[in-house]
């Protein structure tokens, strides 16, 4: 069964292409090392809740969009092996130095999800 590494964070709506050229690097690093897939997702019908909501969980500050994404793995062995590749392989280290600032990564919120349904048209 497959696995999916989930992500929800805040990124400065001015580094929408930054981020989306570090996130197209970064997902061809994780399919080099066994993803089936990497979806990033820019919020655009992102509504408030009376509880809880995405803006609120990443601490979404003025000028801000809460995007959503996921790495999907062939199994739960996969990923925690895959990671691992990431984690070493030195094309993470090489990225430009101005990568580090498109987010803040400690408002990142993820885990790792099991698949209960997974129906496709």
């Amino acid at each position: 069964m497959s696995y999916v590494d989930g992500f929800v964070l805040a990124v400065p709506a001015a580094n929408r292409e930054r981020f989306r050229a570090m996130a197209q690097r970064v997902a061809e690093i994780f399919t080099d090392h066994g993803a089936l897939r990497v979806v990033e997702n820019w919020g655009d019908e992102v509504p408030t809740g009376e509880q809880t909501w995405f803006a609120r969980a990443v601490d979404l500050r003025e000028g801000e969009v809460v995007c959503f994404s996921w790495v999907e793995w062939p199994s739960k062995e996969a990923r925690d092996k895959g990671n691992q590749a990431v984690a070493a392989d030195p094309r993470m280290a090489d990225g430009p130095a101005d990568e580090r600032d498109i987010m803040d990564s400690k408002r990142m919120i993820y885990g790792g999800f099991v698949p209960l349904v997974d129906q496709r048209a």
